[in-house]
């Protein structure tokens, strides 16, 4: 049976991860992929690797890993979420993966023409992408404009590109609700009724989010 919640290790990210972010400016990769297989054996369904550090040759650093993933088959065994802001780290990692990656992520931040180059480039290297849910007016933050940017985003990808519906997954964007601020407290439920109408509307796309941040603080 397809479980129906995956889980997404994030430890080999070096903006989330001080231990790893050190260990790949000391160039120690060997030590780096023990960070990754602990993640398969705590349970991870998918890696998440992101090497956006100013110290870092991003393209490079993320090359270099991937490689040595691929040589690791207790790793190498589940799914790859290429993670970054920049698109030629995206694009390096998408030259040297094996198996289907997940590109996290793309979205139409810089406009329509933008995303559709980035979907067009991850159709072609046969990669799912993560779509966030941020337009040129920024992130959404209520559910009425969640719903709006995803589905337009889907009818770009379906029926501009041709992109598979099942490798579409929206991140609907979880705000911080425990902040004690008053616009905030509708973020959780905000989060919640998009992901219902998506789920009813967009055939087959997949949702994703920072789960933790329903009730998370600053």
């Amino acid at each position: 049976m397809r479980p129906v919640f995956i889980n997404v290790g994030e430890r080999t990210n070096v903006t989330g991860s001080a231990k790893f972010k050190k260990l790949i400016i000391a160039g120690d990769y060997p030590a780096a992929l023990s960070v990754a297989r602990q993640q398969v054996e705590a349970g991870a369904q998918i890696i998440d690797v992101n090497m956006d550090e100013g110290l870092l040759d991003g393209p490079v650093a993320m090359r270099t890993f991937l490689n040595l993933i691929a040589a690791e088959p207790d790793i190498a065994r589940v799914p790859i979420m290429i993670d970054s802001s920049k698109w030629e780290v995206i694009e390096a990692g998408l030259k040297c993966v094996q198996g289907k990656p997940i590109v996290n992520s793309i979205s139409m931040k810089e406009g329509e023409d933008a995303f559709r180059h980035h979907a067009v480039q991850c159709l072609r290297y046969g990669a799912a992408v993560v779509v966030m849910a941020f337009d040129e007016a920024g992130q959404a933050d209520t559910a009425a404009r969640k719903i709006e940017i995803c589905t337009r985003a889907y009818d770009i990808l379906v029926n501009e590109v041709g992109f598979p519906p099942e490798d579409i997954i929206f991140d609907p964007n979880i705000f911080a609700v425990a902040t004690g601020i008053e616009e905030h407290d509708n973020y959780a439920v905000d989060f919640i009724e998009a992901i219902r109408v998506i789920k009813a509307t967009l055939p087959h796309a997949r949702v994703s989010g920072g789960v933790s941040n329903v009730s998370f603080s600053f």
